[in-house]
C-alpha cells in the first residue's frame, strides 16, 4: 500500500544515512530527497547507479528499501537478493523484509528459509516466534480460505488510491485522492480526502466529499462513526487550525480528531483527541458496538514494533480515556494497522508480523472486545482470514456488516484500477450438510431404522432421527458450531462422532461404526475375535504375567463365570528368536502360567487344556531362519509372543461335533 498505511512506520525506519561513498555523487545528490520519503525519484537515481555495476551494502540497502516501502516487491527483492549475497554483517530487519518480498512475488518456500534466518538472528522477535510456531502456516491458511466467495471491485473507483470503507446511513465513507490538487512526494498522488457514496439499486451513486469541516490540504482517511450517529473519529495529518507542526526530525505524524454532527447535517467542531503527539503517529479509528471502545494504530511509546493495536474508554461526552496496548498476542515488532471490530466484538486487523501470504495480511481474533470488557490477561488467539481476502499484496481495512452480510476491504493487489481499490463481496449462506450411513464396524453390513441423534458441544439434544432403510441419515447445520452425531441400536455399542463446522459451505460424510454387544458363541470359536479380546502378550524370554495381560486375562475369567459349561484350550506362542526348543518350552511356560492364574481365580481345572507352540505358528513373515536373526522390530516380533483361548465346548456340544 502506498498511502496513510505507511505512514507509522515511516517515521520510524529511516531516522539516519551513513555518509556514501564520494565518487557516487548521484547518490550524494538525492539524500535528502530520500529522507523526505520522495521514493519515486529516489528510486531511478539508485537503480541507474546499480545498473552500472556499483555495489556497496548502503546502496542496495536504499535501492531494496525504496522499492520495498513503494509495494514494488519484485526489484525489492532482487535488490534484498544482492545486499544478501554481499555477506556483510545487517541488521536482521533485512531478511525480515526480503522474506516479506519474497511473499509479494510468490516465492513462499525460499520466503521461509529467510525467515529462519531472521529468527536465529532475533530469536526472541515476536514476528520470528510466530512464524516458528505455524511453519506450516499456508496449509491453515488453505483451510481458512473460501472458494464460493466472488470478489467485486467497486465502480467508483478511481486511478488513484480508494481504501479504508465503512458504512454510514445508506452508503458508504471512505478515503480517496481523487480530489486533484497538490501532490505529495510520496506516491506521486494528491492528498486524501474523505467521501461518501449512497448506495443504489445498481451499486452506488455520486461521490461527494464530506460536508464541513473535516477535509483539509492535507490527508484525512479512516472514518468511523459513534452509534448515535453523533460523533466522527478520523485520521489526519498533524494539521489543526492552519498550523502544519513536525516532530524534530521533521516529520509530521498523523493524528485523530474527533467531529461533531451539525443540525445543517455538517461535520464540524473538529477537536484533537488528547493523547495525540507531534512525536508519534496516532491513526485508523474504530468503534465496538456500543461505542464504549475505540480501537487504533500508533507507534506511541510502549509499542511493540512499528506501529500496534491500542484500545481506549470512549465517555458519554465523546472525549476518551487513556490509551492501553493489546499487548504481544495482537502485537508484533512488525507493523499492525488498520482495527475493526465487528457487532460480535471480534477484531479485524491487518499485520505484516504474523505469517501470511505477503505484504498486509487481514487477521482476526474473535471475542476480543468482550476479553477486555473483563479484563482478560490478554491473551487474544488470532487467525489468518484467509483467501480471497488476502493475496501477496497489502491487504487491509476490513469491514463487515454481520446483518446484511456486506464485507469491504482494501488492497493494491494485481488487477485494480489505482494503487488502492475497494474490494466487496456479500458472504454466501453457509450451509452444512452432514450425512451418512450407520453400519457394523466388524462387517461393514449396514444397519437400517438404527437410531441417529443430534447434540451441540455442550451435549444438549437437537434432534432425533431414524436412519433410513438404506441406513442413511442427514441433518442440516449451522456453521462455525461443534457437534457431536451418536448412532444407537438395540445389541450394539453405540458410536458417535466429534467435529466442528467450517465458515464455509461443505458436505460431510460419516460412518457410524456400531459394535455387537451381543454375540453368538459357538464350540472352535476364537474367544479372542468372538469378543474383541486382545491378544495376551508376553515381555521378551518372560512367561509371568504382565499386568496389562491379568486386564485382559479378567475378560476371559468372566466369559467363564458366565459360560460354566465352557471349557477353552490355552495356546501360547513365541516370536522366532531364540532356539526353537527352547521357544517351545518357553510357550508352554506361558499357557501353563495362564492356566494357572485362571484357576486359582476359581475356574475348575478340568475346563482347562493348555499348550504351547513355540515358534512353529508365527502371524507373520518374521521369521529367523536360516541365520537365526531377523529385520523385524521388536514391535512386529511381539505380534508372536501371544495367547489364544479357543471354545473347545459348551452347552453339550464340541469343536469334535462341529469339525
Amino acid at each position: 500500500m502506498k498511502t496513510v498505511s505507511r505512514y507509522i512506520v515511516l517515521a520510524i525506519v529511516f531516522v539516519s544515512f551513513s555518509n556514501l561513498f564520494a565518487q557516487q555523487g548521484k547518490i550524494q545528490s538525492v539524500k535528502n530527497d530520500y529522507r523526505d520519503f520522495a521514493y519515486v525519484k529516489t528510486s531511478e537515481v539508485l537503480l541507474e547507479v546499480a545498473n552500472k555495476g556499483y555495489k556497496s551494502a548502503d546502496l542496495f540497502q536504499k535501492l531494496a528499501n525504496s522499492f520495498y516501502f513503494n509495494n514494488d516487491m519484485k526489484n525489492a527483492a532482487k535488490w534484498y537478493g544482492e545486499l544478501m549475497a554481499m555477506k556483510e554483517v545487517i541488521d536482521a530487519e533485512y531478511y525480515f523484509r526480503y522474506a516479506l518480498a519474497l511473499k509479494g512475488i510468490g516465492n513462499y518456500e525460499e520466503s521461509d528459509k529467510w525467515m529462519k534466518k531472521f529468527n536465529e538472528l532475533k530469536p526472541d522477535d515476536l514476528r520470528g516466534k510466530a512464524f516458528l510456531s505455524k511453519v506450516d502456516y499456508r496449509s491453515d491458511i488453505e483451510e481458512l480460505s473460501r472458494d464460493d466467495i466472488e470478489l467485486e471491485n467497486l465502480e467508483i473507483n478511481t486511478e488513484f488510491s480508494d481504501f479504508g470503507t465503512t458504512e454510514y446511513e445508506n452508503g458508504i465513507v471512505f478515503a480517496s485522492a481523487r480530489g486533484g490538487g497538490r501532490k505529495y512526494r510520496w506516491n506521486e498522488e494528491p492528498y486524501l480526502d474523505l467521501y461518501s457514496a449512497e448506495k443504489t439499486e445498481n451499486g452506488f451513486g455520486e461521490v461527494k466529499e464530506i460536508d464541513g469541516k473535516v477535509n483539509t490540504k492535507f490527508h484525512e482517511s479512516s472514518a468511523v462513526f459513534s452509534p448515535n450517529g453523533k460523533y466522527m473519529f478520523f485520521t489526519r495529518n498533524n494539521f489543526f487550525r492552519l498550523k502544519y507542526k513536525e516532530d524534530d526530525t521533521g516529520i509530521n505524524r498523523l493524528q485523530l480528531y474527533r467531529a461533531t454532527l451539525s443540525e445543517d447535517g455538517t461535520w464540524d467542531e473538529i477537536h484533537k483527541i488528547h493523547f495525540n503527539s507531534e512525536e508519534y503517529s496516532v491513526a485508523h479509528p474504530a468503534l465496538n458496538l456500543t461505542g464504549s471502545r475505540l480501537y487504533f494504530a500508533s507507534d506511541m511509546p510502549g509499542t511493540f514494533g512499528q506501529s500496534d493495536i491500542f484500545v481506549v474508554d470512549v465517555n458519554d461526552d465523546g472525549t476518551l480515556g487513556e490509551p492501553e496496548n493489546l499487548g504481544p498476542s495482537i502485537n508484533t515488532e512488525g507493523q499492525e494497522s488498520f482495527p475493526f471490530m465487528d457487532t460480535s466484538g471480534n477484531l479485524f486487523f491487518s499485520s505484516t508480523g504474523f505469517p501470511g501470504l505477503g505484504g498486509f495480511d487481514v487477521f482476526k481474533s474473535e471475542g476480543l472486545d468482550q476479553k477486555v470488557a473483563v479484563g482478560s490477561n490478554r491473551n487474544f488467539p488470532i487467525e489468518n482470514v484467509g483467501k480471497p481476502v488476502n493475496s501477496n499484496a497489502d491487504d487491509f481495512g476490513y469491514y463487515e456488516n454481520l446483518v446484511t452480510k456486506r464485507v469491504y476491504f482494501s488492497s493494491n493487489r494485481d488487477g485494480g484500477k489505482g494503487s488502492d481499490d475497494i474490494y466487496t463481496f456479500e458472504i454466501p449462506e453457509c450451509e452444512q450438510l452432514v450425512f451418512g450411513t450407520v453400519q457394523d464396524k466388524n462387517t461393514d453390513e449396514l444397519i437400517p431404522n438404527a437410531t441417529v441423534i443430534l447434540f451441540d458441544g455442550e451435549g444438549n439434544l437437537i434432534e432425533r432421527k431414524t436412519a433410513d432403510a438404506k441406513a442413511a441419515f442427514s441433518f442440516e447445520l449451522d456453521c462455525e458450531k461443534e457437534y457431536l452425531i451418536r448412532g444407537e441400536m438395540e445389541a450394539y455399542v453405540s458410536d458417535e462422532k466429534r467435529f466442528t463446522t467450517p465458515n464455509k459451505k461443505q458436505e460431510l460424510q460419516l460412518q457410524l461404526l456400531l459394535e455387537k454387544d451381543v454375540q453368538e458363541i459357538n464350540p472352535c470359536d476364537d474367544l479372542a475375535k468372538v469378543l474383541d479380546i486382545p491378544i495376551i502378550y508376553f515381555d521378551f524370554d518372560k512367561s509371568n504375567i504382565r499386568y496389562d495381560a491379568e486386564i485382559e486375562l479378567q475378560k476371559v475369567l468372566a466369559v467363564l463365570n458366565k459360560y460354566p459349561t465352557m471349557a477353552i484350550d490355552i495356546r501360547s506362542h513365541t516370536d522366532c528368536r531364540g532356539p526353537a526348543d527352547y521357544n517351545e518350552r518357553l510357550s508352554d511356560r506361558r499357557a501353563q502360567a495362564t492356566r494357572q492364574y485362571l484357576i486359582d481365580n476359581g475356574i475348575a481345572a478340568e475346563r482347562l487344556t493348555a499348550k504351547g507352540y513355540g515358534e512353529s505358528q508365527l502371524v507373520n513373515d518374521c521369521g529367523c531362519e536360516p541365520t537365526n536373526d531377523s529385520s523385524c522390530s521388536d514391535e512386529e516380533h511381539q505380534l508372536n509372543r501371544r495367547s489364544e483361548f479357543i471354545i473347545t465346548s459348551i452347552n453339550g456340544q464340541s469343536c469334535d461335533d462341529k469339525e
